[in-house]
């Protein structure tokens, strides 16, 4: 897989990074992955969801516009300094899989040391929008960090290192929930182990671009633990995932607005089943990146369940 002069393979071809920012900036926003925003789109849209949850718990109490808008500044922020952690202790795995050979550490645009500072720079512009928030979200908050330091290493030690990501990625159920009420309940949790399954499944699928380079590397996922069955599995997980979901608006006080809007996501979810195919290269990513319109429709759902 060959890539322009400092591009990267699995970016979109031509996209606004590489359009416009400045030179020195590039290769930072590349570690960051600020030209691929459907991570930090799908570390966003469970925030979006407790916020939700919350509104319709409690409809005097309105919908947390500041508190998403902080939140999505704060997914962009904890997704670049994730990811630009997963590179640094990945580089040499990295280097030798054709999809991401070409980001910033194994290709030399930056040093390790480099990243690290920029690790560290996000992290703390993190902090700054944490402290906005109240006491049990900043505590909660700062105990994901394990989940977000331990995930990169999961892929060589079990076959599970979606399981580790879906627990990181979905922590936003509690976190919407609580930047609200300053607690938890019943709602937000089902919501998080519903989202658990949600990234799950579709890092399942992501996984597939890369399940011969993993296999050859030694690195463990499971779209290659799936196997055959990989489709059977993610309509297990998708189902449950929207089971749980429902079943948190509902003791969230959500009705038949929420209900009906919520079919869309579920339409999504199986179009991406009924459509998958590993032989067609493009096709397992458009499939995951498909979810962002899942979680948008969810929230949209909420919203207007809310507003009625």
């Amino acid at each position: 897989m060959t890539t322009p002069s400092g591009t990267v393979a699995d970016a979109g071809q031509d996209n606004w990074l590489d359009r416009y920012a400045p030179d020195p900036i590039k290769p930072y926003g590349r570690l960051a992955r600020w030209d691929r925003p459907i991570g930090f789109y799908l570390l966003f849209w469970p925030c979006a969801w407790g916020i939700g949850l919350a509104a319709n718990a409690n409809p005097a109490m309105g919908f947390g516009w500041w508190a998403a808008i902080l939140m999505f500044v704060g997914a962009i922020l904890m997704r670049g300094a994730g990811c630009t952690f997963n590179d640094v202790v990945d580089r040499d795995i990295d280097a030798q899989v054709a999809r991401t050979r070409s980001r910033p550490i194994p290709s030399g645009q930056v040093t390790t040391r480099q990243a690290f500072a920029f690790l560290i720079a996000q992290a703390l512009l993190a902090a700054i929008i944490l402290v906005q928030f109240n006491a049990f979200t900043i505590a909660a908050c700062i105990g994901s960090l394990v989940l977000v330091a331990i995930y990169p290493f999961m892929k060589r030690i079990t076959w599970w290192p979606q399981l580790f990501l879906g627990l990181a990625f979905s922590f936003g159920a509690l976190v919407g929930w609580s930047s609200q009420t300053g607690s938890l309940d019943w709602p937000p949790i089902l919501a998080y182990v519903g989202t658990i399954l949600w990234v799950i499944g579709y890092d399942t699928i992501y996984a597939l671009q890369d399940i011969e380079d993993d296999a050859l590397v030694g690195v463990k996922s499971t779209a290659r633990l799936f196997g055959p069955n990989v489709r059977a599995v993610v309509a297990v997980l998708y189902a449950g995932a929207y089971v749980l979901w429902n079943a948190a608006a509902l003791l969230a006080g959500t009705g038949v607005i929420f209900a009906t809007l919520a079919l869309g996501a579920a339409g999504l979810l199986a179009w991406q089943l009924g459509t998958l195919d590993i032989e067609r290269p493009k096709n397992p990513f458009q499939r995951f990146y498909n979810n962002h319109y899942v979680g948008m429709i969810l929230t949209l759902a909420l919203l207007a369940d809310w507003v009625w």
